[in-house]
């Protein structure tokens, strides 16, 4: 029993990673709406695993180079495969370099990846520098999110812009390894005081979610990021 107990944090650890990969197998194949279903679930263990290693205190160097691997796949690999796709549907094959344009997408992959290994190598206890994979990749899978089951005129136009997509690729890129700190939505208590940023960001993005459904997502990741600035964290 302390033996499954102990390795219970790995096992929500693996769960993200084996969301990611089947992400990663359904954005290949071209579904990227079940991808992205299945990378929100990753995302969601991912942060469950973190929680759940400091309740039961079993926080292990292990479990901190898990976690990076698994978030390679489902943070790093799966929104720079998303990206590629989203700009190869934007292109019209008649552009010069059209086939090579999507390829730039991955871009986002690189960044993640020295985000990730960075990570590893310093102490980011009670803020994040640079955007955190998860938060970027939220950010990616809400696009053929909102395209699918919120699709209009309007954000087809800009979605599908290739403009608008190399624009957000090289943004997140740059927020990625960018020398900010970040809010961590860890609570280490849950008093009022000491988190009402972490507080008011989730209050405002339930909000935002209830009236704008998958179109809240992107709104929530940048207003995530001026919070920090406007109020960046100890």
């Amino acid at each position: 029993m302390n033996r499954f107990k102990a390795f219970f944090p790995n096992l929500v650890t693996l769960l993200n990673l084996f969301c990611g990969s089947l992400g990663v197998i359904y954005a290949i194949q071209g579904d990227l709406v079940t991808s992205a279903f299945f990378v929100l679930a990753g995302v969601i263990f991912d942060f469950f695993d973190g929680f759940i290693a400091r309740k039961l205190d079993l926080q292990s160097d292990l479990g901190l180079q898990l976690d990076s691997l698994a978030d390679m796949i489902t943070s790093g690999l799966v929104p720079g495969i998303f990206m590629f796709s989203l700009l190869e549907m934007s292109l019209n094959p008649s552009w010069p370099f059209w086939d090579i344009i999507p390829y730039f997408g991955l871009l986002i992959t690189l960044s993640s990846a020295y985000r990730l290994a960075n990570f590893n190598i310093s102490s980011q206890k009670t803020y994040f520098i640079g955007l955190p994979t998860p938060a970027n990749t939220l950010l990616v899978l809400s696009f053929p999110l909102i395209l699918k089951f919120q699709g209009s005129e309007l954000w087809n136009s800009i979605i599908l812009c290739p403009l608008f997509l190399v624009t957000i690729t090289l943004l997140m890129s740059f927020l990625l390894n960018a020398k900010l700190k970040l809010l961590s939505l860890k609570f280490k208590t849950f008093d009022f005081k000491q988190n009402i940023e972490k507080y008011l960001l989730l209050s405002f993005s339930v909000l935002l979610l209830a009236f704008f459904k998958w179109g809240a997502i992107p709104l929530v990741v940048f207003f995530y990021i001026i919070l920090s600035i406007v109020r960046p964290p100890n």
